[in-house]
């Protein structure tokens, strides 16, 4: 393990991504070195330009189902198409996403001894028949619908990175992340934040699944970071997971008016049928971050939507 210095030199799977890129701009004002590999499947170059100027810097387009031969002092696996659309795009991709790339990076994390940080995702919890969600909550998901590419394989992978730290006593970190959003989300990506921006900034028809009764919990993309390196720099002997979100909920209706009324937006609210497998509720109990980590979200969803939208709207100026 290269510990013979304090900067780092750190890995980051998926850092072309949405939260990837905003985890590595968070490493490099540290003082790290950082080394984003991205298969670019659902990350933008545009995420990093700002990026290439700076020597601490290195991009490489890979593929994690592929194996990664690197000496680095730390990794963060944050590579997976993480929307529907993208997901369901190719399925059996996003298993070997999840599955593949954790055996792979777990693999390095083992050979170089050094921590490894998973990104995992509420959608363990399925369609949940408990509310809020806690994290000693197994979850309700269908195996063989349409999300289980997604749901299975980030439950997989958090799978062997528990059977890599009972078996290895490898230093692991699980994050379980809940809906966020924030400047840099994919324009297309098919999640409600960018969806319902897109589509206001455009005056388009707002899309709606169901009445939108169903309820998500939306965590700025900052606060969510800082959960992230809270959660890496806490004691060895805990690995989580541990639950990272707002416990704000609120309606897809009432996400949708708030949109509307941030944008100055003529936009209708239009009705479609519910997806297959899309969950009721969706709300995190965060009291472990709350204890283990001193994390709790403090951007109110109003001003990260304003940020968002400002992002959104000079994206689609350009």
């Amino acid at each position: 393990m290269r510990s013979y210095e304090v900067r780092k030199r750190i890995l980051v799977t998926g850092g072309a991504g949405f939260l990837g890129s905003h985890l590595t701009d968070r490493l490099l004002e540290q003082g790290h070195e950082v080394i984003c590999a991205d298969n670019l499947f659902t990350g933008t170059k545009r995420n990093i330009d700002h990026l290439h100027d700076n020597p601490r810097f290195e991009f490489m387009r890979h593929d994690v189902t592929f194996p990664l031969y690197l000496e680095v002092d730390e990794i963060w696996n944050l590579a997976c198409p993480a929307s529907p659309i993208h997901y369901s795009h190719d399925p059996v991709q996003t298993t070997k996403t999840s599955v593949h790339g954790a055996i792979n990076m777990l693999g390095l994390a083992k050979r170089l001894r050094c921590p490894i940080f998973q990104s995992s995702t509420s959608e363990v919890y399925g369609d949940p028949a408990v509310h809020p969600q806690r994290e000693d909550y197994w979850g309700n998901v269908n195996p063989i619908g349409p999300r289980s590419c997604y749901d299975e394989g980030k439950r997989c992978a958090e799978t062997l990175f528990f059977d890599y730290y009972r078996q290895h006593q490898l230093e692991i970190k699980v994050a379980r992340i809940f809906n966020t959003y924030g400047p840099r989300m994919h324009p297309n990506d098919g999640r409600v934040v960018s969806n319902f921006i897109v589509q206001a900034l455009r005056g388009d028809p707002i899309t709606i699944y169901g009445q939108g009764q169903q309820t998500r919990s939306f965590c700025y993309v900052d606060d969510l970071i800082d959960g992230f390196l809270r959660l890496m720099a806490s004691e060895p002997g805990f690995p989580g997971p541990v639950n990272l979100g707002n416990p704000g909920e609120f309606t897809i209706r009432e996400l949708a008016e708030k949109v509307i009324d941030l944008t100055g937006s003529k936009s209708q609210l239009v009705f479609r049928p519910l997806p297959q497998d899309d969950p009721m509720q969706r709300q995190p109990d965060i009291t472990l971050a709350r204890e283990k980590l001193g994390w709790e979200p403090k951007v109110q969803l109003e001003q990260g939507l304003q940020n968002t939208i400002e992002y959104f709207d000079a994206l689609l100026k350009a």
